[in-house]
């Protein structure tokens, strides 16, 4: 209203109106002016502290610049919301819609009736309020409460990167239902009937009272609270390495709301050109391009021999080369030890020398939430989270853990693992729930199965990797399979690149990883189902998948894959890693690499030292060939190779190998 007042010129006009709001038990209070309005660009930021439109500039009147800051904070620690829009009258309107508290309606001398079931789920985010709304479902006579420190209490955090970028343009989307409902504090009181305390930390866990101590984050007020049954979905924290732990300006995590507000606001302020990744895994990779994206240069760096350690080196190696493609620099075997700056993040010291930064981004993984467990006298397991049996319980009969603070096992080896992901917290949230109302449910574990996008590539992976499977025991065989994802006339068909890790005595399939232009996910998600199953090559090659020349070849990649595993086990088909021939050529060793593709193609693209002999030639030039050299055959992905290694066999040549993959997994240099 101060506002209204305060920049509506003299005659002009200020409506306020109160009114029940569009869900239950909430009121929407509205105030519209006829002044000189907030431009859509605008809208948002006027939320933050000193901002001013430049309208309001001109309007010279003055201000503190904290009013609607106090304003937002204020209702959404009352769970509610506050937004602007155009108002009707010209000028701009603020809706503000806020929570009503219940009525009593107990009946005069009787006492609250005891609900059949207190539960009290510690977090927000995914698993808790997943967790919440079953139990809801299962037992409506329940009383649920979820507390969480932060605001938002329900967000589609995997989906940050992508409000960064500008891809998801409003950040409700993140916290709404695909019906398009925001999930606030509201929504889960009106629709769900879930308690919710936001901006409230547990800090202490009563086992023998069977109660959680609460404060309050904003006036420090503590209480106690009962339970029947506690479920902790504590979530996990960012690693934050003490030698880069620091109060400079831009330097976030991506760990929350409030980081990817601050991201995008410097991104879009160009106070951010010059972008420092430290870390390489999955989510330094996915902000790469939402940053690039907005115009900035962006630098990772990543202490291991390659960015992400989710994929075997030879799969990683093709997607820094992607990449490197889209301008980004790559820095591995390089640690970060300190951040610089004067107010602001302006330099990166490492271990190799420094970099220029206006914003640094550290994702370096994170750790899983476990103090309140571990001090309440819950076991931790082996990983660092909290352990928990199949049916997510953790070493007390009436405390379940779900999400990214519990630990789980991996299918394959039987191990405890730990591999945090918001898939996994919705199952983990769901099975949780059910087993508190008395049900039977089990988590079994999980294969490390996840997918994430780098430009035009996809990057998926499931299953052990090939240094995984090697150390485990495992005598392993490897496939690099590339080929277009459809029909090769279809035009939408892209090239997609997989390798597949089997065991040589069972022929069971260990691991699948992908990348390329091509659909990933399905071809992975099959493997993740057929590695859980237990299946060998042999199974999976004759797999009943669906076909038409839109969606996958007639012979899936993953089933050609699956052929190729079995022609390399039954001694068909001997190959040679495009790493070993680099080594070879470098080593220069005797051997003839020989290039059978026609020669247009040859011209355009070709790899050093090699000799072409087209393979609709290659029987008519047999005698051009030395016989007492070792011979390597390769083309664009290895299937013409392959006939050449069989043509080349079949007259009596002996040491006659396929470069597995072909010149699309040779991330080496190239001829052009």
């Amino acid at each position: 209203v101060s506002n209204a007042l305060k920049y509506t010129p003299d005659h002009g006009r200020i409506r306020m109106a109160v009114t029940s709001g569009e869900q239950a038990d909430t009121v929407r209070v509205c105030v519209a002016d006829s002044g000189v309005g907030i431009p859509e660009k605008d809208r948002e930021r006027v939320f933050e502290p000193f901002f001013r439109t430049p309208a309001a500039q001109e309007s010279a009147r003055p201000g503190v610049g904290l009013g609607l800051t106090f304003v937002k904070s204020m209702v959404t620690a009352s769970g509610g919301q506050v937004w602007v829009r155009k108002a009707d009258l010209g000028g701009a309107e603020f809706v503000l819609d806020l929570p009503l508290a219940p009525a009593l309606e107990t009946a005069a001398g009787e006492g609250p009736a005891r609900p059949t079931l207190r539960v009290i789920v510690v977090g927000g985010v995914t698993a808790g309020p997943k967790a919440a709304a079953k139990i809801i479902r299962l037992m409506p006579d329940a009383d649920v409460t979820i507390i969480d420190k932060g605001s938002v209490l329900a967000y589609a955090g995997c989906g940050l990167p992508y409000y960064v970028s500008g891809l998801v343009r409003d950040q409700r989307q993140l916290i709404s239902s695909p019906a398009g409902v925001v999930r606030d504090s509201v929504f889960f009181r009106s629709v769900k009937n879930v308690h919710m305390m936001n901006r409230t930390e547990v800090v202490e866990i009563d086992r023998a009272g069977k109660r959680v101590r609460t404060r309050d984050c904003l006036s420090e007020r503590e209480s106690w609270l009962p339970y029947d049954k506690l479920l902790l979905a504590t979530g996990a924290s960012a690693n934050v390495p003490v030698s880069l732990a620091t109060d400079l300006e831009n330097v976030f995590t991506l760990h929350g709301v409030r980081d990817a507000e601050g991201i995008r606001t410097a991104l879009a302020d160009n106070r951010a050109r010059d972008v420092v990744i430290i870390g390489g895994g999955l989510l330094g990779i996915e902000m790469t391009e939402a940053i690039v994206s907005r115009g900035a240069r962006v630098t990772i760096l990543e202490m291991r021999p390659h960015i992400l350690p989710i994929l075997d080196a030879d799969m990683a190696v093709l997607v820094e080369r992607h990449l490197e493609a889209h301008g980004v620099k790559i820095l591995t075997h390089t640690k970060a030890t300190a951040l610089r700056g004067r107010g602001q993040v302006s330099e990166v010291v490492t271990d190799k020398g420094s970099l220029a930064a206006d914003m640094v981004i550290l994702a370096l993984g994170v750790h899983p939430n476990v103090r309140l467990a571990r001090e309440a006298g819950i076991e931790i397991g082996e990983t660092g989270a909290i352990a928990v049996d199949a049916h997510l319980l953790t070493s007390d009969p009436d405390i379940y853990a779900a999400g990214d603070c519990a630990e789980t096992s991996h299918l394959l080896t039987g191990r405890p693992y730990y591999f945090p992901l918001g898939s996994t917290a919705s199952k983990q949230g769901r099975v949780a729930a059910v087993n508190i109302c008395g049900g039977s449910d089990t988590f079994p574990g999980v294969l490390g199965s996840c997918i994430c996008k780098v430009f035009e590539y996809s990057v998926a992976r499931t299953g052990l990797g090939e240094a995984e499977a090697t150390a485990m025991g495992y005598e392993v065989v490897t496939v690099y399979a590339p080929g277009p994802d459809k029909e090769h006339f279809m035009p939408n068909a892209a090239l997609l690149l997989l390798k597949l890790i089997v065991d040589r005595h069972s022929r069971r399939l260990l691991g699948v990883q992908a990348t390329g232009r091509g659909e990933a996910d399905k071809r992975v998600d099959v493997a993740s189902l057929a590695i859980r199953a237990k299946m060998t090559v042999d199974e999976l090659a004759t797999a009943d998948l669906c076909y038409a020349p839109q969606y996958s070849p007639a012979m899936d990649n993953l089933i050609t894959a699956a052929n190729v595993a079995r022609n390399k086990l039954d001694g068909q088909m001997q190959s040679i890693t495009p790493a070993e021939v680099y080594r070879m050529l470098k080593n220069r060793e005797d051997f003839l690499f020989l290039d059978v593709r026609v020669p247009e193609e040859h011209e355009h693209v070709r790899l050093p030292g090699s000799t072409l002999v087209p393979l609709g030639a290659l029987r008519g030039r047999l005698g051009e060939l030395p016989a007492d050299k070792p011979i390597v055959t390769f083309c664009d992905i290895s299937l013409r190779a392959y006939e050449a290694a069989l043509v080349l066999r079949s007259a009596g040549f002996r040491d006659v190998r396929v470069m597995d993959g072909g010149i699309a997994m040779w991330p080496f240099e190239k001829l052009e």
